[in-house]
């Protein structure tokens, strides 16, 4: 099997039978050859210099990612830049293809990486489709702010933040996951307890939630990190293939968060 046919083949997972444009996408291989057969498959949210090394190592033939490789939505590479260069030539070492999937898996009917992050989070609840990468979650159970921030201490995020109320019990949530539009408009829908969101604005978001707190509305905004926000999507996506295509080794690969506690 190539890298080729792998990814068509997820591709055609997230494209509800052809009505979904993809004429604009970014999800395009980044380098290598695509035509080359593959054996040993690494899925990560970002391909950072130590997972490049990580999946060198483990052997990679192939290395699928949801965010950039290189600083801009469409991998327009800077100029000049001495950073850009040293991880271009770090890349043609490896001789591995590099392959984005972002669009396909939120454009799935039901949003891959929505659908991961809440299997993580162990989570159990009814699902609505909202718009692009926005979805919520009614739970069957009523948890926390604090609760939910602590379930995803567990499973890599490490410098979650929470705006608002803490520790009234909540139901329904607004999955915001990475930097979606809309955002502010779930954060005010008074159906929504809890928005999940990677990064977003502090003064806009961040001080509503507080002020609505303090005025007796049962609201929360959760700051969770783009990379651990997501990373439960392509946790699933590695579990997908390895179940789909057992002939293949596959292997998840943490990028981590991308700051430091101080």
């Amino acid at each position: 099997m190539t890298a080729q046919e792998l990814m068509d083949h997820i591709f055609r997972w997230c494209d509800d039978n052809g009505e979904k444009d993809y004429s604009n996408t970014c999800d395009t291989v980044k380098c290598g050859d695509p035509s080359r057969e593959i054996r040993k498959v690494a899925v990560t949210m970002t391909a950072t210099v130590e997972v490049i090394r990580q999946a060198q190592q483990w052997g990679a033939d192939l290395l699928i990612v949801h965010e950039p490789t290189f600083y801009d939505h469409f991998e327009k590479r800077l100029e000049n830049d001495p950073v850009t260069k040293a991880k271009e030539e770090l890349l043609a070492k490896t001789d591995m293809v590099i392959w984005r999937y972002h669009d396909h898996p939120h454009n799935k009917n039901k949003d891959m990486i929505g659908e991961g992050t809440v299997r993580m989070l162990g989570l159990q609840g009814k699902w609505i489709n909202r718009h692009w990468a926005v979805n919520r979650l009614i739970l069957d159970e009523p948890l926390t702010p604090r609760e939910l921030a602590e379930r995803f201490a567990k499973n890599g995020g490490n410098h979650v933040r929470v705006c608002g109320t803490l520790d009234e019990p909540c139901k329904t949530i607004s999955l915001c996951l990475g930097t979606p539009r809309g955002v502010f408009e779930e954060l005010q829908d008074p159906e929504v307890d809890v928005v999940f969101s990677g990064e977003t604005s502090e003064w806009m978001l961040g001080e509503y939630a507080r002020d609505a707190a303090a005025l007796g509305f049962r609201k929360a905004l959760m700051i969770i990190g783009h990379n651990p926000s997501e990373m439960g999507g392509m946790i699933l996506l590695e579990k997908l293939i390895a179940k789909e295509f057992p002939e293949l080794e596959t292997k998840y690969f943490n990028c981590g968060e991308v700051y430091h506690s101080i």
